[in-house]
């Protein structure tokens, strides 16, 4: 992600939480995570329109020696879902994961996503654990 993709990025947002996030809480965010060795933020772009956003993050487990990769959110534009955004992220967060030598990656979905984002999450290969979707690599 980008300075220039700051106003598309709280519009993709408000889709998520339901909630306003200002350009400016934004643009703070997207500096903290250009400076965290663990965190990043992605957009997806097509035909130069952004269509979704995920963020990633390095994730050490203290009760057993091993990494995941956390996408801490993903959110594709209402527009541009069923259309192979929210999978292309979600295959690019995977091999991220894999590069960086994590183990799986987890994400964590609210009750109100259930239908159509945990749909998409089980058709992944990701499995529920609590309240945690996992998808361990072979």
């Amino acid at each position: 992600m980008e300075p220039r993709d700051v106003e598309a990025a709280c519009a993709l947002v408000r889709q998520l939480t339901s909630e306003a996030l200002c350009v400016e809480d934004m643009r703070d965010r997207l500096e903290w995570v250009q400076h965290s060795p663990v965190d990043w933020l992605f957009v997806c772009e097509v035909d130069g329109q952004v269509q979704g956003l995920y963020a990633f993050r390095l994730r050490e487990r203290i009760e057993h020696p091993s990494r995941f990769g956390e996408i801490s959110a993903i959110v594709t534009d209402a527009a541009a879902r069923r259309s192979g955004v929210g999978r292309a992220m979600m295959d690019h967060a995977e091999q991220m994961a894999r590069d960086t030598g994590c183990i799986g990656t987890w994400l964590v979905s609210g009750f109100k996503r259930k239908d159509e984002a945990h749909r998409f999450y089980d058709q992944l290969g990701y499995e529920i654990t609590g309240y945690r979707f996992v998808k361990y690599f072979e």
